[in-house]
């Protein structure tokens, strides 16, 4: 996960007086700093192949369809236990929405350093904005730009998306605020009903997901992978599994979202009528290990710059992510301890870089705490 965008790089023409800002390198990149450079193992592959991600129709199971709703759970089941990624269409979301969502996120990225720096992240924090150019990791720097702010579906809590433009940038963002505020609204409802789908093919009580993440604080992130002039030497976002619940993504028309399934790169091809679908560690926990979070990441390329919108959906934060009894036997016993989100969220950004083994480090980390305790 990455901070702040103020640091300077060396072996970069520059002003010494002023601070190199990614904006500089993007323009200028005639040489890559060895920062972006990743390792030969994991830099970006040609050629990737595609992979075969179900394309589930949500039409019959939002009208109520009982055979619609099985199929559909059935298809999820079958993608969460295999990689954790499906698609989904005839999701109900406004059209208009996306695509004002989408125009807002290109109008944000195209503002001045200056501008965007005013809501800048700082150390520690999970949301604001953020570019490569950052305090807490020193190599393998992802090519992009990101903007994350919280939401949250509390009963008669405020509009936190709104405040939070009005706040950072100013009333000339009320707009701003609004498209995003009815954004994440859109993508609570969806997850919500997405939910109800993994607790039919769970076997659990429909409601119980469903009920569980009500009131959900959630997490939207706005990226921005610009075009670079040597995309097989550095990655968009490195290889990681989502901490979070579940994450509900939609893709402009320029690919760059992998998947690593069976030890191999395979490509998620845009389709701008679906949201791309995964679940995180957090779900992965409450499942007690049945359904996968998945490792993915994003490549770049040297003509388009690429844009996407990521919802992350996240617990309240007092809740207990604990397994269903449904889901714990003789045979199938506790993998994971309890936690609250909060937690796991100070985890990945104090303690661990997230990757694929964040939740089994993560597990250990809190065993060890609770024994301090004790």
């Amino acid at each position: 996960m990455v901070m702040s965008c103020a640091k300077k790089i060396p072996s970069m023409p520059k002003d010494e007086n002023k601070p190199l800002t990614f904006d500089d390198l993007v323009r200028t990149q005639s040489n890559i700093p060895p920062q972006f450079i990743w390792p030969d193992h994991e830099k970006p592959t040609t050629n990737t192949p595609e992979l075969n991600v179900p394309l589930i129709d949500l039409g019959g199971f939002f009208s109520g369809d009982p055979v619609s709703a099985v199929e559909a759970s059935r298809l999820v089941g079958e993608a969460c236990r295999e990689h954790g990624f499906f698609l989904v269409v005839n999701h109900g979301v406004d059209t208009g929405l996306i695509s004002d969502a989408h125009r807002y996120m290109e109008l944000f990225f195209d503002l001045p350093p200056s501008e965007k720096q005013r809501c800048e992240r700082k150390l520690g924090e999970h949301c604001g904005y953020a570019s490569s150019f950052v305090g807490r990791f020193s190599s393998k720097l992802p090519w992009k730009e990101t903007l994350s702010f919280r939401f949250s579906a509390e009963k008669n809590s405020p509009n936190v998306v709104e405040e939070y433009f009005r706040n950072k940038m100013g009333e000339d963002f009320d707009q701003f605020g609004r498209v995003y505020q009815d954004y994440c609204k859109a993508m609570s409802t969806l997850s919500l009903g997405i939910m109800e789908l993994l607790g039919i093919s769970l076997g659990v009580n429909q409601a119980h997901f469903r009920d569980f993440f009500e009131e959900n604080e959630s997490i939207m992130r706005l990226n921005y992978y610009p075009p670079c002039q040597k995309p097989d030497l550095t990655l968009g976002t490195g290889p990681h599994c989502d901490p979070t619940s579940l994450t509900i993504l939609h893709q402009d028309t320029v690919g760059g979202l992998q998947v690593c399934v069976d030890n191999e790169w395979r490509s998620i091809s845009p389709n701008v009528n679906a949201f791309v679908v995964n679940i995180g560690d957090t779900f992965m926990a409450l499942s007690n290990g049945r359904y996968k979070s998945c490792l993915h990441r994003a490549v770049v390329n040297n003509t388009s710059a690429r844009k996407s919108l990521a919802f992350f959906l996240c617990p309240k934060e007092d809740k207990v992510v604990s397994p269903p009894t449904e889901l714990l036997d003789n045979n199938s016993p506790r993998v994971y301890p309890d936690f609250t989100w909060p937690m796991l969220l100070e985890f990945t950004q104090k303690h661990y870089r997230a990757d694929m083994n964040t939740l089994e480090r993560f597990s250990t980390w809190v065993q060890e705490k609770t024994a301090q305790v004790v």
